[in-house]
């Protein structure tokens, strides 16, 4: 026996588990292409052009890392009695890996690794999750294929929800796939094609179902969903236009902030401080004075000149603006506040 420690515990290894020979449930064949078929119940469509295919069988060819899982022709005929004619004179079905398997044949290769194993061919139920859990889960299928390969998961599992707790997923998971197979095909290929949006493709897969539309009304309604959609995408653009140009003053040299052009001296800021008061270390000829709602501005009061400056300098005049314009709750809150900080900045007499 290996030895034990630490580091055993460490990665959850454990030298005491033995290794369990599977060949009798699942072995690992090399089968000649010509003693091999893909099963008639794979709701995959889509295997990419023969280019693609070729430079899959060729790089299946150098190395096949994963191999495909297959059952017996006779297991498989026992669920599909009436597919013998199109599977042919074969000894093994496919379960999955029908993109390698097409691959191979496009590169004229001779063999396809596989692991045969009927256990996959218990059921129905059993085989189709077999079939189509590697594509749901990984993501492989297209949106409309995985919409018929839900579907046929549900007509083995009996319901919507058998499906739905298989995968663990909620029962919406499964109602939301299933409506784009009441998509037209044409409806269909706007879908692969990402032309329609996935929401828009179920919101018409459901009113197609609830109506009966044909092709004709399905893509009526898209082509008003995008006139719509322009419509509305052109409004929001010019109401970002409108509240842009109304924010940006249109003036050269404008400060974007306050309005005002920056190179312009101030009237209010340039009156001298009252005799015996030095100006405010804080002063600064950047700041204007806040506008108040309802009261007219400081461009208004001036006859359109540039808006006057807060008096940072002039601290009766401060205290006067400040009166005449602030809230009142606002203003007491003020003088609570500079209470405290002359009493924090208060020197005790000794």
């Amino acid at each position: 026996m290996a030895k034990h420690d630490e580091f055993d515990d460490f990665f959850g290894d454990d030298g005491d588990t033995p290794v369990v020979d599977t060949r009798a449930d699942g072995r690992l064949l090399r089968i000649p292409l010509g003693r091999l078929a893909a099963n008639c119940v794979n709701p995959r469509t889509d295997f990419g052009t023969e280019a693609e295919l070729i430079d899959l069988g060729k790089s299946l060819r150098r190395r096949q890392i994963q191999a495909c899982p297959a059952v017996s022709r006779s297991a498989y005929l026992k669920l599909w009695p009436d597919h013998a004619e199109q599977i042919g004179d074969v000894d093994y079905v496919l379960v999955a890996g029908e993109r390698r398997y097409r691959g191979a044949k496009s590169a004229s290769n001779p063999t396809l690794n596989c692991v045969v194993d009927d256990g996959l061919a218990k059921d129905r139920k059993v085989f189709m999750e077999a079939v189509v859990s590697e594509n749901v889960d990984r993501q492989n299928f297209d949106p409309v294929e995985e919409a018929y390969a839900v579907q046929a998961l549900v007509a083995e599992f009996g319901s919507n929800r058998a499906v739905a707790q298989h995968f663990e997923r909620v029962d919406g998971w499964v109602t939301q796939r299933i409506l784009l197979t009441h998509l037209a095909p044409e409806a269909q290929d706007l879908v692969r094609k990402k032309t329609m949006p996935l929401e828009a493709a179920r919101s018409l897969g459901k009113l197609a179902r609830d109506n009966e539309w044909d092709p004709t009304r399905q893509l009526a309604w898209w082509q008003d969903q995008q006139e719509q959609r322009a419509a509305a995408s052109a409004e929001r653009s010019a109401a970002k236009k409108a509240a842009k140009k109304t924010a940006t003053p249109d003036q050269p040299g404008a400060d974007p902030f306050y309005g005002r052009k920056t190179d312009q001296a101030d009237p209010v800021s340039a009156k001298p401080a009252p005799t015996g008061q030095e100006p405010s270390a804080h002063a600064s000829p950047q700041e204007s004075a806040p506008v108040v709602p309802g009261q007219a501005s400081p461009t208004e009061t001036t006859g359109g000149q540039q808006p006057m400056l807060f008096p940072y300098g002039d601290g009766v005049a401060a205290a006067r603006y400040l009166i005449d314009n602030m809230p009142t709750d606002e203003f007491n809150k003020m003088l609570d506040m500079l209470n405290k900080h002359n009493e924090r900045q208060a020197v005790p007499i000794g």
